[in-house]
């Protein structure tokens, strides 16, 4: 049963959908979405820019200088930033023992429509190698699309023969640009936001028609995944994008691509948000660190 403070990811949906379909409808700012989550301590916050865009460090004391989490936030290309998720991150890259380096790429509202986000955290990307940082001392970390940039950067990297990131860690990644999962169907009483509807008419107003939902550098779930770094996706019980996370795991498996899978029950979509206060989003937290450590050396 999910703990009472998990409770506030739901709520937090439910007044998200009744903004949307109810006249007049006054949902939660966009900002207040880092409420959810505890600050926390004995971590600096550091703002700069990374590959011409707006980015910022989060520097937990006692991090290893040359480990890195280059962390990609979500919100359906219309929301979040490096503010509502530098402390979920924060905790991330507390819990590892490495800096985290959030990049804030362009939104659909200031011009963001593919591929303005691949070209900027991938300029990122290449910024932090260009430090000196060691592809191998790096790993992604994004929630919901940021899961999906996660991807897509990467398969773009590997395109321009760039060296590829140590490990990628997904949060319930939304990265099927179909939203054909069956979970749609199965969860839709359980989820109180994402109906499949609203998720196609995100991904039409980001791809638009110069792309088509089945290009592999559009949808990672028909790219060839072979030769991705170790893949760690976590996604929530109840919600309706469980299986984005179910396909992306099934093929990367076929690829050769070592993934693990993990799925919490009565969970909602990025529930590791509320990390610092719910015991569930703690554990998802807790185990990515333990994953990812061993990957970066740590």
């Amino acid at each position: 049963m999910p703990s009472k403070q998990s409770e506030a990811i739901r709520r937090r949906w439910e007044a998200s959908w009744l903004a949307m379909t109810q006249p007049d409808g006054e949902g939660p700012d966009d900002e207040s979405w880092g409420d959810l989550t505890s600050e926390p301590r004995e971590v600096d916050y550091l703002e700069t820019t990374a590959g011409g865009r707006p980015a910022m460090w989060a520097v937990p004391k006692r991090s290893s200088p040359d480990r890195v989490l280059l962390c990609i936030h979500g919100g359906g290309f219309v929301s979040g930033s490096v503010y509502t998720h530098r402390m979920m991150f924060g905790h991330l890259a507390k819990a590892t023992g490495a800096r985290a380096l959030l990049v804030d790429y362009r939104l659909l509202s200031e011009g963001g429509a593919y591929p303005v986000p691949v070209d900027e955290v991938g300029a990122a990307y290449r910024w932090l190698l260009d430090q000196g940082t060691a592809a191998s001392h790096v790993a992604f970390a994004g929630d919901s699309t940021g899961g999906w940039l996660a991807v897509t950067v990467q398969l773009r990297a590997r395109d321009q023969g760039l060296p590829l990131p140590a490990a990628a860690m997904l949060l319930s990644p939304a990265v099927d640009m179909e939203a054909n999962g069956e979970s749609f169907d199965t969860n839709r009483d359980k989820d109180p936001f994402f109906r499949r509807e609203l998720v196609r008419g995100l991904i039409r107003s980001f791809l638009g028609e110069a792309a088509d939902a089945r290009d592999p550098l559009v949808n990672p779930l028909y790219a060839d995944l072979t030769g991705l770094g170790p893949v760690y996706i976590q996604a929530g019980g109840d919600e309706t994008l469980l299986d984005d996370a179910r396909l992306l795991d099934e093929h990367a498996r076929k690829a050769g691509v070592d993934v693990r899978l993990d799925v919490f029950p009565g969970m909602l979509h990025t529930f590791q948000m509320a990390a610092g206060r719910a015991p569930e989003a703690d554990d998802a937290i807790r185990r990515m660190a333990d994953w990812v450590r061993a990957k970066l050396g740590l």
